[in-house]
């Protein structure tokens, strides 16, 4: 079958001048196509869902050509938008929840985790062969997806403070009742009764609300990478996005083999996702073979060279090796944006924000990206497939 790849990028919504996080989504979203962008549950964010691609270089200039529209839209408002977890000014306050039945509820119901669900992940859908199989896939990928989250970190403020993470919006994510790594199925059914006997219990409410790393979608016969920070660069989101291909690609090779491709222990999923949300690409992770501490560069490095197969099928091992050292050398978002907000303070980090969403690689407040409108941008390309539907934080 031909695998096709698709990703929904959330993106905050900031003041230009003051770089503060503000509930501007309505304004912003009347200036756009409902068919590409989306609410989402606090008014300080929007969601964009790609059309499917069969290749990276596509996603990339789909992906770029949407944060210039959305750039255009926002510049005439004073508004500026940056694709990153957390943003480093912010306020927590129960106002701002979209106007949705839906969405008031989950902010009755989680109380003070709905109103600091201040966050915004990039997510990456893979077609898969049927929803079986999407199952068993997905408990062998689960071990790998710590590693994507750290390549990802773009998250170390929280409302004006260093919280000495790489990645808060991880730590903020998994307060919610049905986040974080998810156990093994034998199947479809077995991953569908153990869903419905979560709504049944009250915990959630419905099944868009099972927020685990990786999940089946209830819409698309795909899988769903959900561990990830939305990434400042494009370049990064290509990266991830080509890599989950590769590692569902290679878990499906795998399961028509004899033998085990999963153990079936995923308790120390946890404490992998934490170290990987704590260290970014500068520390350490847990590899996923040993299960032992190893440098990020090297599981990652590790993890490409066991994907090396998966990646030329799809004509993507040069790019996406490419693509990882420049990651590797670059160092995550994170270091980047901490470093220039020890130098310069949050308002410059917040403008690099800004920049590098917009796709100007530069630092500083020298860059006058938080407060420069810029020109329009092209619309997407003609017959481009219809996105993948809108799984959002509610759904």
């Amino acid at each position: 079958m031909t695998v096709r790849v698709g990703v929904e990028e959330e993106f905050h919504v900031l003041d230009a001048r003051s770089g503060r996080l503000v509930p501007g989504a309505d304004a912003l979203l009347g200036r756009l196509p409902r068919s590409e962008f989306k609410p989402e549950l606090q008014r300080s964010a929007v969601e964009w869902n790609s059309p499917v691609h069969t290749a990276l270089d596509s996603l990339h200039a789909d992906l770029s050509g949407a944060r210039r529209r959305l750039d255009a839209a926002a510049s005439p408002l004073g508004l500026a938008v940056v694709a990153a977890g957390t943003v480093p000014l912010a306020r927590v306050t129960r106002g701002d929840a979209t106007d949705d039945r839906r969405y008031r509820h989950m902010v009755d119901a989680y109380r003070r985790v709905a109103d600091e669900h201040l966050v915004c992940s990039a997510q990456v859908h893979v077609d898969v062969p049927d929803r079986d199989t999407a199952v068993r896939i997905m408990c062998a990928v689960s071990p790998w997806l710590p590693p994507l989250l750290a390549l990802s970190a773009s998250s170390p403020f929280w409302l004006g403070a260093d919280t000495g993470y790489a990645s808060w919006r991880t730590m903020l994510w998994q307060r919610w009742p049905t986040a974080g790594p998810v156990g093994c199925f034998a199947g479809a059914a077995d991953y569908d009764a153990t869903v419905e006997a979560l709504v049944r219990s009250g915990v959630i409410s419905d099944r868009g609300m099972v927020y685990y790393d990786v999940r089946p979608s209830d819409h698309q016969q795909t899988l769903e990478l959900r561990v990830c920070d939305a990434c400042p660069r494009t370049e990064t989101v290509v990266l991830v996005a080509g890599l989950f291909r590769a590692l569902v690609e290679d878990a499906r090779v795998r399961l028509e083999q004899p033998g085990r491709v999963c153990d079936g222990r995923h308790e120390w999923l946890r404490a992998a996702v934490w170290r990987a949300a704590q260290a970014g690409l500068e520390g350490t992770l847990v590899d996923p073979v040993t299960r032992l501490a190893a440098p990020a560069p090297t599981v990652l490095r590790d993890m490409l060279r066991r994907l090396r197969p998966a990646l030329e099928a799809y004509g993507d091992w040069d790019s996406v090796r490419v693509l990882m050292e420049e990651a590797l050398a670059r160092g995550s978002a994170a270091r980047r944006l901490r470093g220039v907000a020890e130098e310069e303070g949050l308002l410059a980090c917040v403008e690099t924000m800004v920049a590098e969403t917009r796709g100007e690689h530069r630092r500083g407040p020298a860059s006058g990206a938080a407060r420069r409108p810029v020109a329009a941008a092209g619309a997407a390309p003609p017959g481009a497939p219809p996105p993948y539907s809108v799984e959002t934080v509610g759904g």
